[in-house]
């Protein structure tokens, strides 16, 4: 077990949020850029529809979707489909 105390990590962690918000620090933030089209990725990884919804998580009737504009990823599809345009090779080595 560790020796951490989550109740005052919590803690700190409202109080700096406190601080921020009266201007007193500032903190790091990171902008997230929109992922290219899933089947841009996906064409890049040369994967066919089915494979690359195994990868994702998702049914390849999604991907279908995604590629065809009927629908758009969110959440945690969105961040596979920045790590899969990002670090492809951590796609290729899972597969």
């Amino acid at each position: 077990m560790s020796d951490r105390n989550i109740g005052q990590e919590i803690l700190d962690g409202i109080n700096e949020i406190k601080r921020f918000k009266k201007g007193e620090i500032e903190l790091k933030t990171r902008t997230l850029n929109e992922p290219s089209p899933a089947k841009t990725i996906r064409k890049r990884l040369k994967l066919s529809q089915s494979a690359f919804a195994s990868l994702m998580g998702v049914s390849p009737r999604t991907i279908q979707d995604w590629e065809q504009g009927r629908r758009k990823p969110k959440g945690p599809a969105k961040s596979l489909l920045r790590i899969a345009e990002q670090h492809p090779g951590i796609f290729i080595e899972i597969r």
